[in-house]
């Protein structure tokens, strides 16, 4: 595989992951409730969906920087992926979470 087709899937599994710290940020203050969604939760969540984010970017960068042509391709590769599997992700285990 190729340097940014490695870092494209890893950056859906740290998406995948993100989601899973996030809801467990939610289960362990205890703010996920079934009768209403306080907008807070989600901008702590996408707040540490951006702190994972730019971590992964500066680990990214060091493992890859000299594999790839364009090292600003690092930045932005997968970016998206990241966020729709983030959201797509949290919001099913925050449903899950807020129904049982």
């Amino acid at each position: 595989m190729k340097p940014l087709v490695k870092v494209y899937w890893l950056r859906v599994a740290l998406g995948i992951t993100a989601a899973l710290i996030c809801a467990g940020y939610g289960i362990a203050i205890g703010v996920i409730s079934k009768t209403t969604f306080p907008l807070n939760i989600f901008l702590n969540s996408l707040s540490i969906a951006l702190v994972v984010y730019i971590i992964s970017y500066y680990i990214i960068k060091r493992r890859f920087m000299l594999k790839v042509e364009k090292p600003q391709k690092l930045a932005t590769t997968g970016i998206g992926i990241y966020f729709i599997s983030w959201l797509v992700f949290w919001v099913l285990l925050y449903t899950i979470i807020a129904v049982a």
